[in-house]
């Protein structure tokens, strides 16, 4: 099965089913935000994919954006969790030892930009799972990773969705 065929089946899907958008959307952020897994499930291209549709129904924004903003909130927190949880223990993985660099260039990024590099590293679709983990794996702070993660987690379900979902119902009106 292509990532087309995917993308095609997960939209009809939501248009068909738009009760289960929330939930799907929900899901769909919170796996591309796991550590690893965000390689496995590239949704970004589905959720412009349904802020397009949004903007063409009658399906609600408010409810799938928070279902986007809280999955990716929550997928990266688990993503800090398991960092903080597994620390060196990571590097002895086949798939990190296959690709060091990942984790090294990750960690510097995290170690010279804080915080804020935690709210950018969302918006970089190869390191984007690998920052919050990172950002656990070297122990920063709770609360600092925390500010960073849910106002890039609102910010970032806004931009995959407005420019479909707020923009184009104007046109579509």
């Amino acid at each position: 099965m292509t990532f087309d065929s995917v993308m095609t089946t997960t939209l009809d899907f939501v248009r068909e089913h738009e009760a289960w958008a929330p939930a799907i959307v929900f899901v769909l952020a919170f796996l591309e935000s796991i550590v690893g897994l965000s390689l496995a499930v590239p949704s970004t291209p589905l959720f412009v994919g349904v802020g397009a549709l949004i903007g063409a129904s009658n399906i609600a924004f408010w409810p799938i954006f928070a279902g986007v903003a809280l999955g990716g909130f929550l997928g990266d927190w688990v993503s800090y969790a398991l960092g903080y949880r597994l620390k060196d223990r990571v590097l002895e993985w086949k798939t990190i030892k296959n690709r060091p660099e990942l984790i090294h260039r990750t960690q510097n990024f995290v170690q010279k930009w804080g915080a804020p590099g935690v709210f950018v590293g969302r918006f970089i679709s190869p390191i984007r799972s690998f920052v919050p983990f990172v950002a656990g794996m070297f122990e920063m702070g709770q609360v600092r990773f925390q500010l960073a993660n849910a106002s890039s987690a609102v910010v970032w379900a806004y931009i995959l969705l407005a420019p479909g979902g707020v923009f184009l119902r104007d046109y579509f009106a």
